[in-house]
């Protein structure tokens, strides 16, 4: 049977804007403008639920939002420990779309910035089976406090402990030197081609998965189109992407981490994992917003 994960990360409002052509500097351009809940954390938490997975997600958000985030959240099946912060608003994330489901984005972090100690109780840890931490929750100072200390807990605890590695241009501006002293020995490590490239200084996938090898018991790379690709130190799986024409790609790495989480969970071999990961992020694509569809 499956075990409960506990995630850590970020709550956001997602404006997703897709242009009916290039933007005109100075001047109008008709789009399509909708409004969705986000946040990399909050998502891979949603997914997991949907998937069948029993999850707990530990997050910040506006005092105003408090409730509609909970029940936001609640819809999916997750249970929720969500912090209320009086003064700063919940996070906001603008995304622009470009023709081929590509994104940018313009981010402002709100509530995340202030997750703090007692937003992060070690009761959290009792009875579950693994802690996931959302990277994002690593490039503040306060936030990463408080995670790294629960992070220790769930070690103490014999609790494997999983990282994403959230943005390539975060990491950029952090360095791989310090992203790897905060994460080393950690039990797994997701990370698409990008953000590998940050942490290893190589484009090339095989050298990217040798150079992360010692820093983690499992190295997951998501590809792409060229699909993803996991090792240990005595195992190598891969598995090819599903063909499809994406809509919109916010949130499909949240989705292939649920989907590699949860059949882990439920004793799936590697190669197995990927493939469920690979197949929940091809079906984040077909959507617009990062979170599943609910009824």
């Amino acid at each position: 049977m499956m075990g409960r994960i506990v995630v850590i990360g970020d709550v956001m409002t997602d404006t997703i804007v897709r242009p009916h052509g290039p933007l005109i500097r100075g001047s109008d351009r008709a789009a399509t403008i909708r409004q969705h809940a986000g946040g990399s954390g909050a998502n891979q938490a949603a997914w997991i639920a949907a998937l069948g997975g029993s999850v707990t997600f530990l997050g910040r958000v506006g005092r105003a939002d408090h409730a509609a985030q909970s029940e936001l959240l609640a819809r999916h099946g997750v249970q929720t420990m969500l912090a209320a912060d009086a003064d700063l608003p919940t996070g906001q994330l603008v995304t622009l779309l470009d023709p081929d489901g590509e994104r940018s984005f313009l981010t402002d972090r709100g509530a995340n910035d202030a997750l703090c100690a007692a937003d992060l109780p070690d009761s959290a840890l009792d009875g579950a089976a693994l802690l996931h931490v959302s990277g994002y929750s690593l490039f503040t100072p306060g936030p990463r406090a408080a995670v790294l200390h629960l992070v220790s807990s769930a070690r103490q605890r014999g609790l494997p402990a999983t990282f994403d590695a959230a943005s390539a241009a975060p990491l950029a501006e952090t360095g791989a030197a310090q992203f790897f002293d905060w994460t080393a020995g950690a039990d797994t490590l997701f990370a698409n081609l990008d953000e590998a490239e940050v942490l290893t200084g190589t484009a090339d996938w095989t050298e990217q998965l040798a150079s992360l090898a010692p820093f983690y018991r499992t190295v997951v790379l998501k590809r792409g189109a060229a699909g993803a690709v996991a090792a240990t130190r005595t195992e190598f799986a891969e598995a090819p992407a599903t063909q499809v024409t994406p809509l919109d790609t916010t949130g499909a790495g949240d989705a292939f981490l649920a989907g590699f989480l949860t059949a882990r969970l439920a004793g799936a071999t590697l190669a197995d994992c990927l493939v469920s990961g690979v197949r929940q992020g091809s079906i984040a694509t077909q959507r617009l917003g990062g979170r599943p569809q609910t009824s």
